[in-house]
Formats: structure tokens, C-alpha cells, sequence
């Protein structure tokens, strides 16, 4: 198939991108690299001739309208304005990345009939009141202008999905990590700790450190994301995607800290955004998809230690 991946050098878009070259398909990256590098994708672009890179963003439409020439079979949506601290600081900038860029998307995938997979996020949702996790069905509670702009882009694409028929497929990962993912990036705490260990650091854990997250490798986060849009069983639903179990952010420093590591409570930067208990209730998924979560925390935190350990030795830290 030709597949557009929106924000394909980014964390999470570099695995999806792996993975579906692993597929053979022809795949276009769309990304401003204004939150990644090309550094991500380089080995694709040595080894793969089917992959295809374009500087831009999705806000600038006389672009979209000569990528999407190409004629895509499958759009996955994952640019974005992603921090909640810069949402709150700067909130247009987010709703015209989030919003409108994905309205131009939609615009164009409709044109096209190109099926239109968009990423979301558990910060649409308000805490987890029980050890059942959170459902597809539970309130949504946007505490930030970022949560906001994700949950109005979902409703822009299911509107396209009843108004036109438009294949949409709207997916909240949960707490994604792993390689590649940046250490100065406020969602990405595992890395951050990990690397604040490696460099002999005090681990920092914003406010009390009680509430909880849970948290998905980042392969069986593109494993999900790449097989929702395979399918046409996810068309006009919304899936989560979590391993089903929460941690909370004090157990976890403990966890990659050791016996010998050092933990510092300081003040929350936004404590009004922060959601208490994070809990994914990944049923749908697996009942739609027969998906579930392979790499367990404890496997994934090694991987991801021995990702930055290597990174730091070609850094030459």
C-alpha cells in the first residue's frame, strides 16, 4: 500500500514507520521536525528504497494537496503538538497544530478516501475510579488545552466518519516509552529517569509522587496503532491501548533507581492537569484487533537502559 505517516520521525511514529516497512509498503513521512530529528529514520533511508521524507507541516495546505497526488491508502495521524506545560503556555499554537491540521487532514483524506487513523491520548480521560481501568466509555475530563485539542480532533474525525463515510479510526496508547524516546520531554518519564541514573543524577518526581500511570512499550504501542489501520473492523470506533496495569511514579523511580539511586520530590509544574490514576482498559482492542501487550515494564525498562547506555557511549558521556 502507499501510507502517509503524519509526525513519522517522532518517538512513536519511527516504530510505526519501522513497522510498516517491515510490511513492504511504500511509506511518505510528513514531518516538521520541530519535536524529532532525522536521526530516527536514518537507517530506513539507507536500507529501505520505499521510503520517502518531506520536510512540512500539516497546517501548510498547498503541500498536503500535492502529497496527497500520491494517492494514499492509508493516512496514520500522529504530528502534533505534544506537551501539556507548552499547551498551557501557549494554547494557540497547539489548537492550530492539533485542530486545524488535522480538520486539513481530514479534508484531505476524504478527497481521497483515504482511511484516516488518528492518534489521541489517555489525557482526554478523567482518573480511573476502580482496578477495572479505563474503558473507551469513561468520561473524558481535557484538564489542558493539549487534552483538548486531541479530544476536538477526534470528534472532527468521527464527524467525517458519519458525515461521508470516511474510514476513521480514532486510538489513546496510554503511557507510551521506550528507545528513541526524547529525555527532555516532560511525557516521557521513564527515559528521563533512566537517563538521570546513567548520569549519576537525582531522579525528580513532580508532587507526591502517589498518582499512577500505565505504561506501553513503544513496539506494542506501533504493533496496535499499525494494526488498527489494517483493519476495517476499527473503522468509526475509539480503542485504548495499555498493558492493564499502573504503577505509581514514586514505586517507579524506586524501580529504576535501586538500592543506591537518589529521589527528589520537587513542586508540580501544572499540578491542575495532572490526572490522578492512570488505568487502561485495553478489552476492545483485544476483542477487535487480538491484540495484547508482549514487553512487560520490567523488560521494557532494560531495553530502554540499554538503549540510552549506548546512546551515552556514542555521545561520548
Amino acid at each position: 500500500m502507499n501510507i502517509l505517516v503524519t509526525g513519522g520521525t517522532g518517538f512513536i511514529g519511527r516504530w510505526v514507520v519501522k513497522r510498516l516497512i517491515e510490511d513492504n509498503h511504500n511509506v511518505w513521512i510528513l514531518d516538521n521536525l520541530s519535536n524529532s530529528s532525522m536521526d530516527n529514520i536514518k537507517e530506513f533511508q539507507v536500507n529501505y528504497p520505499k521510503i520517502f521524507f518531506i520536510k512540512g507541516s500539516i497546517t501548510n495546505l498547498p503541500l498536503l494537496e500535492t502529497l496527497f497526488t500520491n494517492k494514499f491508502d492509508i493516512c496514520y495521524h500522529l504530528a502534533a503538538s505534544i506537551n501539556v506545560q507548552d499547551s498551557i503556555d501557549n494554547p494557540k499554537t497547539t489548537f492550530e497544530n492539533d485542530v486545524i491540521g488535522t480538520f486539513n487532514l481530514l479534508e484531505q483524506c476524504r478527497h481521497s478516501n483515504t482511511k484516516f487513523v488518528y492518534m489521541s491520548t489517555c489525557m482526554v480521560y478523567s482518573r480511573a475510579l476502580d482496578e477495572e481501568g479505563i474503558s473507551e466509555n469513561h468520561s473524558t475530563c481535557p484538564t489542558s488545552p493539549y487534552a483538548a485539542a486531541k479530544l476536538a480532533g477526534e470528534q472532527l474525525a468521527l464527524s467525517f466518519y458519519y458525515a461521508y463515510g470516511l474510514p476513521v479510526t480514532i486510538l489513546r496508547p496510554f503511557n507510551t516509552y521506550g528507545p528513541y524516546q526524547k529525555q527532555n520531554s516532560e511525557g516521557g518519564v521513564i527515559s528521563i529517569f533512566i537517563n538521570k541514573k546513567l548520569m549519576n543524577k537525582p531522579l525528580k518526581v513532580y508532587g507526591s509522587g502517589k498518582q499512577t500511570r500505565d505504561f506501553l512499550y513503544v513496539t506494542d504501542c506501533a504493533n496496535f496503532v499499525v494494526a488498527a489501520g489494517y483493519s476495517s473492523r476499527t473503522e468509526g470506533k475509539v480503542l485504548n491501548a495499555g498493558s492493564g496495569s499502573d504503577i505509581s511514579i514514586t514505586d517507579l523511580a524506586k524501580m529504576i533507581a535501586g538500592e543506591d539511586g537518589s529521589i527528589k520530590y520537587i513542586p508540580h509544574i501544572h499540578p491542575q492537569s495532572e490526572i490522578k490514576k492512570l488505568l487502561c482498559n485495553s478489552k476492545l482492542a483485544e476483542k477487535t484487533l487480538c491484540w495484547k501487550p508482549e514487553v512487560s515494564l520490567a523488560e521494557g525498562i532494560t531495553k530502554t537502559e540499554e538503549f540510552l547506555k549506548n546512546k551515552l557511549l556514542l555521545e561520548g558521556i
